[in-house]
């Protein structure tokens, strides 16, 4: 089954973070993961939650400072395999837009 979450990492400070972002999103590039950066987080995809929380973890723990903030919502539907992009494809139906294709 594929789980899905929307995960955010900050550090705790003033100023820009998008350096210390940067170091979250590429700790998940060491693990058996899918995802897709936007403005308010990491959408990621995983085969099981132990290789969500393992990558998760690693992304808490690569940026530094003294207080970092973690996001984490988990969607683990366990009756059945659904990708993230079947989720917005359904909305986009609903909306009666045609469904975008997948990013190369």
């Amino acid at each position: 089954m594929t789980v899905i979450a929307l995960l955010s990492v900050a550090p705790v400070r003033e100023g820009s973070m998008g350096e210390d972002v940067a170091k979250a999103v590429a700790a998940l590039d060491e693990y058996d993961v899918s995802y897709e950066t936007n403005p308010m987080g990491t959408v990621i995809e995983a085969d099981d939650i132990d290789a969500l929380l393992d990558a998760v973890g690693a992304a808490h723990k690569a940026v530094p400072g003294d207080r970092v903030s973690t996001f984490l919502k988990i969607d683990d539907k366990r009756g059945r395999d659904q990708r993230a992009r079947e989720k917005v494809d359904s909305v986009e139906d609903a909306l009666g837009r045609p469904a975008r294709r997948e990013r190369d």
